[in-house]
Order: C-alpha cells, then sequence, then structure tokens
C-alpha cells in the first residue's frame, strides 16, 4: 500500500420481524499506539435481548482481546465459554467476524460461523485464501483465519446470515439470496461512482435483501458492514468571528486557498467571508420550512449554515443517527462532516454582538463547547481525524 488511507467505515441493520432489538451488534475501536483498527460483527443465538446480549458480549471481549494481542484460539474458546447457556437449547453460541486492520496495508480477518466476507479489488470480488484452526474444547465449530494486503479502492463488505437467506422460502429464492447473491450486487454497486461511500453502500445492501422477503421486513436480523479504503478527503469549518477583527482577511484567504471543502457555521462568519472576498452571499427559501435557520450559498463554499443552534443539532444528529430529512440544514452539515475524513475546524473567539443578551451565556463558551462536542463525536465514532484552531 503507498500512500496513506483512510478507513471509511459504514453500517447498517434492521431487526428481525417482531422485535425492536436486534441480535446482531457490530463494534470496532481503533488502538492508536499501533495504528490499527479493530472490528467485530456478531450474530447471537436467535433473535431479540437474547441474542442482543449474546453479540454484544462477544464483540466487545473480541475488540480487548484482539486489541491486546491475545492468541487467537485462546481469545475465541474463552469468549464461547464465556456466554450464556441458552435453556432451550443447551448451547451457548454467537458467530464473530473479526478485522484487525494495521493501516499499514496488512489486513488480518478471522471468522467464525459468520458468511464469508467479500473482498473487492478493483471492482472484482477477489477469493482469499484462508487457514482453518480446530478448536479442541468446540468440535463442531472452527476457525478461519485470512492474511491479505489491502490497497486504495478495496473494499471489505461483512453480512450476517439474515442477508444471505434473505427471501428463503419464496418462489424466488427457496435457498435465499445467498453469498453468491451478494457477490454479484455489490460488484454491480461498485461501479456506481456516487454510492462509494461506506455507510451509502451497507444501507444499500440491507435495502436489497428487504427486497428478496415476500413482506419487504426481515425473516432474521440483517446486518452488514462496508469497510473501504480510500486518500483522505478533507474539509474545513469556519464558525465564529476571529478575537481580532485585523484576522478576516487572513482567515478568509485560509477558506478561499483550502483545498477540499468548505463549510462556514454563523451569519456574522459568512459575512466576513463575503466581504473580504467580495462575493454574494445568496439565501437558499427551500430549507426555510426547518425550525432551524435555512442555509446559503456562495461561490466557492460548499455550505453555509446559521451557527450555534445548527451546530447543536449536527452535534445531537452525529450521536444519535442522521434522519434521512435531505433539506434540514443540520443533516446537511451532518452529512458532509461524515463524507469526509480529515476535518479543520477554524473556530473564531470574538463575541458575537448579536449575542449580547445578558440572560444568555457568552457565546464564545457556547461555541467551545458545541464545536469541542462535535469533534468528540467524529473522532469517536466516525474514526474521523479532527483538528481544532481558534483565532
Amino acid at each position: 500500500m503507498s500512500g496513506p488511507l483512510f478507513v471509511d467505515i459504514g453500517f447498517s441493520q434492521r431487526c428481525k420481524r417482531g422485535e425492536n432489538i436486534c441480535g446482531d451488534a457490530f463494534k470496532f475501536c481503533r488502538v492508536p499506539e499501533e495504528n490499527r483498527i479493530i472490528l467485530v460483527l456478531s450474530d447471537g443465538l436467535g433473535s431479540g435481548i437474547k441474542a442482543n446480549i449474546l453479540s454484544s458480549m462477544t464483540s466487545t471481549m473480541a475488540l480487548k482481546f484482539m486489541a491486546s494481542n491475545k492468541e487467537i484460539l485462546q481469545s475465541a474458546e474463552t469468549i464461547m465459554s464465556a456466554l450464556p447457556i441458552c435453556r432451550t437449547r443447551k448451547i451457548s453460541y454467537a458467530t464473530f467476524t473479526i478485522v484487525d486492520l494495521s493501516l499499514n496495508g496488512k489486513t488480518k480477518i478471522i471468522n467464525m460461523g459468520n458468511p464469508p466476507f467479500l473482498f473487492m479489488h478493483k471492482g472484482k470480488c477477489v477469493n482469499i485464501p484462508c487457514s482453518e484452526i480446530c478448536s479442541p474444547n468446540w468440535r463442531d465449530r472452527s476457525i478461519e483465519v485470512y492474511e491479505f494486503e489491502i490497497s486504495e479502492g478495496d473494499r471489505i463488505v461483512l453480512i450476517s446470515d439474515g442477508i444471505t437467506q434473505a427471501g428463503m422460502g419464496t418462489e424466488k429464492y427457496k435457498l435465499g439470496w445467498r453469498v453468491e447473491g451478494c457477490r454479484k450486487f455489490v460488484e454491480n454497486r461498485a461501479y456506481e461512482e456516487d454510492n462509494r461511500g461506506s455507510q451509502d453502500f451497507a444501507e444499500a445492501l440491507i435495502k436489497e435483501a428487504l427486497l428478496k422477503e415476500s413482506s419487504y421486513t426481515p425473516g432474521d436480523d440483517m446486518s452488514s458492514a462496508s469497510i473501504y479504503f480510500r486518500k483522505p478527503e478533507k474539509l474545513i469549518l469556519f464558525t465564529g468571528p476571529p478575537f481580532f477583527k485585523e484576522r478576516d482577511a487572513e482567515c478568509a484567504r485560509l477558506i478561499a486557498s483550502y483545498d477540499g471543502s468548505k463549510v462556514i457555521c454563523g451569519g456574522t462568519t459568512a459575512n466576513i467571508v463575503a466581504r473580504e472576498l467580495d462575493r454574494e452571499i445568496k439565501t437558499d427559501l427551500k430549507s426555510a420550512r426547518y425550525d432551524l435557520p435555512p442555509v446559503s450559498g456562495m461561490n466557492g463554499i460548499d455550505l453555509i449554515t446559521e451557527g450555534i443552534f445548527t451546530l447543536t443539532r449536527t452535534a445531537k444528529y452525529l450521536e444519535e443517527g442522521i434522519p434521512p430529512e435531505t433539506g434540514d440544514p443540520a443533516v446537511m452539515l451532518a452529512e458532509i462532516l461524515r463524507k469526509n475524513d480529515i476535518i479543520e475546524m477554524l473556530v473564531g473567539t470574538r463575541v458575537n454582538e448579536v449575542h449580547q443578551d445578558p440572560n444568555l451565556p457568552l457565546d464564545i463558551e457556547i461555541r467551545r463547547s458545541i464545536v469541542r462536542r462535535i469533534a468528540n463525536v467524529l473522532k469517536e465514532k466516525y474514526l474521523k481525524e479532527v483538528k481544532i484552531k481558534f483565532v
């Protein structure tokens, strides 16, 4: 692998019909001191809360064992021995797929019981040879270990059996959609340039699986994860006027010359950039139907929103999940942040004259707090690289 790549991770799932909690679990973590990312998809026995407990325990233990470089077989047997016993079937069981990514390109995947992962290279699914480890304590179970190198444009797709078994028993899919059906779909999807983002990719796979079901509802828990390797995409977000007015021009020039996406949050901030660059701001009244001020446009700027209220709503969406409302200014901001990898925040520290109501907290403290909140969730939940500069 040549040059640093960004790992774009997306995940989507649906609960089995009649259940309100998914029996699959997907977790990931970064091991910064070793430049690694570890991901786990686990499928608990059955469905509902019991399955969720099994899969959550399995994925949590797997993350900890892999992060500490524990031996594979010993870790797997410890996981299986620790799971609670099902009273009906008298077994403790959860399948899992572990992906251990070293950001220098080396990848290890460990699979026990899940459908095989799909590895896409140059738009085609490629079969990777594996070694098999048999468990002396669990005779009916074996562990597959794959080791290979990744490069720019490669993608790893993880799926639970709710995907491969979609439509099982129907006239067209008597044996389910199966791995081969998934493989054909993801290869076709790979040619759609606008849909290369991992979150969109994972959601598209789930939606396609649902089309195989007779009632368009899952007969089993469905989970899909996409791991895409690409050159990092950059974004700068400018919010708040600089402390010294003399720095207005400097900040505007920085925005103008930035090599990446450009976002401005705040009317005063947008006016500074417009004045210094001699550009016009145009308000998009179509987005005025939401309970946030509408977005605006400016030549060379990808998105302009109101400041504090939109940033606060954006933080909530990033933490709890981004809704599908395409015209909501906070959704638009959350989406553009999610789709970029290196995010630089230029945060002005001048108190905004507009917010000089003595009954309100100082604008500067609100802005600092919400920017840090957004930065934290981007780093922890979305594995983004975030830099904050106060001016």
